[in-house]
């Protein structure tokens, strides 16, 4: 697995609207209406990523989810982190609260 240069990160991030590469990683926060939505979103995440084989680290405050994705085993940010963030974004799009 390999970590991606910041020039390609930088480009990737052109196309996932309120992503930004941190010290700990790709990250987003998300705010939602309450806490029921921003639970749900948690979910559909959750099984997004047990299915991707690839998890995030998060956390949340009632309606504010905070996302951050970072491939450990290869130390950076990979092209993993890059899907699951594409897959994130799909689901928060649906959600209301974006």
């Amino acid at each position: 697995m390999t970590v991606l240069t910041e020039q390609h990160i930088s480009q990737a991030l052109t196309s996932l609207p309120g992503w930004a590469c941190e010290p700990q990683g790709l990250h987003r926060r998300f705010v939602f209406g309450d806490f029921v939505q921003a639970f749900g979103f948690m979910t559909q995440v959750a099984l997004l990523a047990e299915r991707a084989g690839h998890h995030p680290d998060w956390r949340n405050s009632y309606k504010t989810v905070d996302i951050s994705l970072y491939t450990h085993e290869a130390g950076g940010i990979t092209n993993k982190d890059l899907a699951l963030a594409r897959e994130i974004q799909r689901v928060a799009e649906a959600q209301v609260g974006d």
